[in-house]
Order: structure tokens, then sequence, then C-alpha cells
């Protein structure tokens, strides 16, 4: 019986292992909710906080202590090599694509404890945490009100929402069937395509925490979600 139970308790534990890391040429890359990512933090004290978004996105709020090291930016593998591998990386980037990307890349180049804050700051915001001010030194948008958004679903056609992000690979793909759709069947829909970057506050009511994200409006009534990469197909029939 003790036999039954040792295998039982080991089986478990890998399952729970493999629900949390994924495996990078025999290593491990932990990916933490907001609130484990933050908890993490809090209890260690010669932590690297990595923030792998662009200049500007840093430079308008950040996590405390972080350091910022462009994922997109040439040099990333040479500048990243200059910290300490063998001390624990928190890794973090908007919705977890490009923290992903160099969480991996940090792994081949030697680093032993790496984690992933999943889903990003979108997910860390959406979980009710804060995120610290920036230098100050980008342009300031105050992105889009409640009262703005409103109004713009102000239709007698059903609004379709498209939230986006420039950096955002899926969102790329994505554009040329959101375009088709606004040109070939504006007389059917409205389609607005918003940068989630540059409407944090807007994201945050909407609980749109993940890109792309799309919202079909009838009526000012949200009457669908999408949340990833969907072909137009499958857009068509829901505005259908």
């Amino acid at each position: 019986m003790k036999k039954i139970l040792f295998a039982a308790s080991i089986v478990i534990t890998v399952m729970l292992q493999a629900c949390s890391t994924h495996s990078t040429n025999g290593n491990d890359v932990v990916n933490l909710s907001a609130k484990d990512f933050a908890s993490a933090i809090s209890k260690t004290t010669d932590a690297t906080i990595l923030d792998v978004r662009t200049a500007e996105e840093f430079a308008s709020g950040h996590l405390d202590n972080a350091m910022n090291i462009d994922w997109n930016a040439d040099g990333f593998d040479a500048n990243v090599s200059s910290l300490d591998k063998s001390k624990p990386v928190f890794v973090y980037c908007l919705s977890g694509g490009r923290s992903s990307a160099a969480a991996q890349k940090m792994h081949d180049l030697g680093f032993t404890n790496v984690y992933e804050l999943e889903g990003g700051l979108m997910k860390w915001r959406a979980a009710g945490l804060t995120i610290g001010p920036g230098s100050g030194n980008m342009k300031k948008t105050s992105g889009l009100t409640p009262e703005q958004f409103s109004a713009m679903l102000n239709s007698n056609k059903p609004v379709l929402i498209d939230f986006y992000a420039d950096w955002c690979g899926p969102c790329k793909l994505m554009k040329p069937s959101i375009e088709e759709i606004k040109n070939n069947m504006a007389s059917k829909v409205e389609v607005i395509s918003i940068n989630a970057d540059e409407n944090p506050g807007l994201c945050e009511a909407l609980k749109v925490d993940a890109l792309p994200t799309l919202l079909l409006y009838k009526n000012k009534t949200e009457a669908w979600r999408n949340i990833g990469f969907i072909e137009k197909n499958k857009i068509v029939e829901h505005l259908n």
C-alpha cells in the first residue's frame, strides 16, 4: 500500500510540474501567475527583474526595481549575457509573447533560474496589482476614456472592436483579415482598431488581458468575444 501511495505521489508531482513549466533544451522556465510572480519576487533578495518591452513602454511604467532590455532590439543576447546567470531572473512583457521568447533564449545562454510572468502586465493589472511610474521621458497618452469608448458604440450596425499591439505577432497575422472586413463589409459592420499599449486603462476596464482580442457589440452590448488569433471566415460567421 505504501508503494502505491508513493508512486501516486510521484505522478501527481510530475503533473503539477508539467502545468507550471515548459522545457527548453533540457532546462525549465517556470511560468508563474501574476500573484505568484509578485510573491516570488518579494521572497527573493538577489533577483533580477527584467522588462523586455521597448524603452518607450518601459518609460510609461514598469515593475519596481526592474531593468529594461528590449527583446526586439539588436544586441539582446549580448546585453542579457552581461547579467549574473546564477541569480534568479524574473522576466515579463505586456502580454507574455516576448517574455516567453526571451526566457527561452536566456536558458539557451545558460541562465539557470528563469521565471516568466504568465500573461504579462495585462494579467498583472487584471489581478489588481500595481505598476510603478515610469521615468516620464515618453510622450504621455491618456488613452480613451470609458465615455469616449461608449460613444464609439453608438451605431445602428454591429461594432467590431479589435484590440491589438504593434509588436504582437498574431495581431499582425490578423490585420489583413480585419482590414478586409472593414472595407468589404462596411454596410454591415463598423470596425474599430484600438492600440492596447496606448489604452491600458480601457483594457483593464473591459477585462482585455491578452492580445489580440476581438469584441463584438450589438446595441452597445457585448455579444461576442474572442481571445487570440482567429481566421477571417470564423469572424464573418459571428458578424452574420
